[in-house]
Order: structure tokens, then C-alpha cells, then sequence
């Protein structure tokens, strides 16, 4: 493959200087005589010459770049908020780039500063918030950004996420009124990751609050394996429904990934939701509906969440001036077969 024309290349080919072809990149050909002008575009022509947009963007001082780290892509819930973000950035005429973690927290300063080094104007970070040198790069690199359901402990910028609080009453009043005594919350690790606590507080003290009527316990779901996370599960399971007795019990999923691996191992149990065991989670996803009974879902505004950050973002870039915001949206209960008793 040819090495990319330069600019150089191009004043070469038309004997002229390279700030007379940076007049005609700038369309101030008006500057130069007609003879001069068609001689640029010519060797423009001839040597497929394209501007740099990384040097466009030093120039102009905007790149029309918006930087998007995500914790995990593969995650349902990360895919759906950056569908919402590209779609409000795009409207707004910015292009996003993406950084993944891949649940990776101590990337977190990595992936400010590769996305800094392509001059984007802004940030979108759904990240672990466990890196501490995040916020520190952010600040260095001086560009505003927006954190989504993660809270960052050290960083001072508007904040968009789902009232963590009001969707595990929801959830949870919905699993009481449906005649569930025994509850489980499962989550992926908990410490240092502002959503997980939230919703783990939530719980415990909805539990706290309709003692002795209600029981609950927390239980962590780490990696592994999926032999190991399975066999994790189906043993959790099986502990709730010892604790239950003849409790009706019922299974709180911090997410869709939590969800998932709940109704792999209520299947590989033999057991039915409704009559066996009762499930919420967290995402309504696409699948959700087909899994057994269909699995009933706290359904979060996702689209609204990354369109509401890319919106903040905006007015930030627009020279809003404001304390930092806190926007706090509804979740939706989504009620099928796996929370309805049998």
C-alpha cells in the first residue's frame, strides 16, 4: 500500500508553497490567482489527497468526537445506552468512539487517556468507577464528561442514571405481593461499583423493613468458569430453598448476565419458575420473553439513559456552567410468567 499523500506531497506536485495549499484546503482560493488554484486542485486530484481529521480538529479546536468507555460490551444494558448516546450525538452531528473495558476497572485512566489522544471534546464514561487515576486523567486532559449508573467517588461531573432505589422497591414490593417470604438478591461483586451498592442497600433494607414477614439474603455471583459460576449457582439456589422451607422463595437478579445464569441453573435443576422458585431481574432484554414462563424484568429507560448523557454532555460543550447534575430516571416493572406463583 502507497504511503498517504501529505501535504508536502502536494506542494511538491504543484510547485507551490504548503501555505498556499493550505489557503485552498481552507477555501480561501479567493487568496490565490485562478492559475495557481487549479494547479493544487490538480495535484489534489492526482495524488488522492485527504485532509487529516485529527488535523482539521487541532486546528479548529473541535474534533466532533465524543468519547464512549463502557465497562462491559457484551453486556446488554452497555449496548442498549450506547445505542441511545450515538443516536443524540449523531443528531447533534458528533461521531462517538468506543473504548471497552471488558470489566477490566483499572483501565479506566487508559482508556481517558487513548480517547484524549484523538482530540475527542468529550466523554461518556459507564465504567467501574474503581480506577483511581480516572479522574485525575480526565482533569488533565480538561474535558467535560458524564458518567452513567456508575458513580466515580473522585470526579465532579453530571451524573445520569436509573433511580437504583425506587427499582428495587418495585421489584421487590411486586415478589411480596405475589406471596414471595423468602428472598434472594444475587448480584455480580459488589464493592466499589456505585450501582451494586445502591441496589444491595435497597434490598437489604426493604428486607429490614417487612421483618419478620420477610426474609432475604445477599449472595455474590463471581467469575470463573461456567462449569464453576453453574455449579455456584444451582448451590445458592438450593440454599435458598432450604432456608424457605415451605416459604414461598423468590430470586432478585442484579442484571441480565445474573438473570441469565438464575435460568440456566432453575433449568438445570429440574425446578419451574412460579411454582419452584420466583425471578426479577434487572434488563428487559430481547430474550427475556422466551426463557421459560417469560422472565418478568425490571425494564430500564436504556435508550433515554444514553440519550439524556449525550444531551448533558452537549450543553457542557455549549458553555453551560452549572454545578454537577444528578438525573435520576423510572424503571418500568415488567410482570411474566417467572414471578407469577403456580
Amino acid at each position: 500500500m502507497a504511503p498517504r499523500a501529505t501535504i508536502a506531497d502536494v506542494a511538491r506536485a504543484a510547485g507551490v508553497s504548503k501555505a498556499t495549499v493550505s489557503r485552498f484546503l481552507n477555501h480561501r482560493d479567493r487568496l490565490l490567482t485562478r492559475d495557481i488554484a487549479s494547479k493544487v486542485e490538480r495535484a489534489v486530484e492526482a495524488l488522492g489527497y485527504t485532509p487529516s481529521p485529527m488535523a482539521q480538529a487541532l486546528k479548529r479546536g473541535r474534533s466532533r468526537l465524543i468519547g464512549l468507555v463502557v465497562a462491559d460490551v457484551t453486556n446488554p444494558f452497555s449496548v442498549a445506552v450506547l445505542r441511545g448516546a450515538e443516536k443524540a450525538c449523531k443528531d447533534a452531528g458528533y461521531l462517538v468512539m468506543l473504548f471497552n473495558l471488558g470489566n477490566e476497572g483499572e483501565r479506566e485512566q487508559e482508556a481517558i487517556a487513548a480517547l484524549s489522544s484523538y482530540q475527542v471534546d468529550g466523554l461518556i464514561l459507564n465504567t467501574l468507577g474503581r480506577d483511581a487515576g480516572a479522574a485525575a486523567e480526565a482533569a488533565r486532559h480538561g474535558k467535560p464528561a458524564v458518567l452513567i449508573d456508575r458513580r466515580h467517588p473522585d470526579m465532579q461531573s453530571d451524573f445520569v442514571s436509573l433511580d437504583n432505589v425506587g427499582a428495587v422497591r418495585l421489584a421487590t414490593q411486586h415478589l411480596l405481593d405475589a406471596g414471595y417470604r423468602e428472598l434472594l438478591y444475587v448480584s455480580e461483586p459488589i464493592a466499589g461499583v456505585s450501582s451494586r451498592t445502591e441496589r444491595d442497600a435497597a434490598f437489604r433494607a426493604f428486607v429490614a423493613a417487612h421483618a419478620p414477614d420477610v426474609r432475604g439474603e445477599v449472595h455474590e455471583s463471581d467469575g470463573g468458569t461456567p462449569e464453576a459460576m453453574q455449579a455456584d449457582m444451582q448451590s445458592a439456589l438450593r440454599e435458598l430453598k432450604q432456608r424457605a422451607g415451605d416459604r414461598p422463595a423468590a430470586v432478585l437478579a442484579s442484571n441480565a448476565v445474573i438473570s441469565l445464569r438464575v435460568a440456566t441453573a432453575v433449568a438445570a435443576l429440574g425446578w419451574r419458575f412460579g411454582s419452584d422458585v420466583g425471578l426479577v431481574g434487572f434488563d428487559d432484554t430481547d430474550w427475556a420473553p422466551l426463557i421459560g414462563p417469560g422472565l418478568s424484568c425490571i425494564a430500564q429507560p436504556t435508550d433515554d439513559l444514553g440519550r439524556v448523557a449525550a444531551r448533558c454532555l452537549l450543553e457542557r460543550l455549549q458553555g453551560l456552567v452549572l454545578p454537577p447534575r444528578q438525573i435520576l430516571l423510572p424503571g418500568e416493572l415488567v410482570v411474566r410468567g417467572s414471578s407469577r406463583r403456580g
